[in-house]
């Protein structure tokens, strides 16, 4: 029976601030773009986490899949500098974590 690789699951959460938006369509329109953005892009799991019912926030989860704990993190470390460089709103938070699956 030959060992199998290991498989690192990398999540981040990152909190975000809409003020120019004005509903919750406005909000829906900017959240899935930045979402159908990170999931083209960097091949990423994306769902909108928290906050739904407001329509300045918004909270985020980002997974990505790897047999290298340090190409998970990279590769979530690419879609949140990208977030920051494209998001019109801003960003209040963000927390990024590793483990290691058997």
């Amino acid at each position: 029976m030959s060992e199998k690789s290991p498989l690192f699951v990398g999540l981040a959460q990152v909190e975000l601030h809409l003020p120019g938006a004005r509903s919750l369509k406005d909000k829906r329109h900017d959240v899935r773009s930045l979402v159908e953005r990170l999931k083209s892009r960097f091949a990423v799991l994306v769902i909108e986490s928290d906050h739904q019912e407001l329509h300045q926030r918004a909270g985020l989860a980002i997974a990505a899949l790897a047999t290298e704990a340090d190409a998970a993190r990279g590769t979530l470390a690419k879609a949140l500098d990208h977030a920051h460089q494209t998001f019109d709103g801003m960003i209040l938070d963000e927390h990024l974590e590793v483990v290691q699956l058997r």
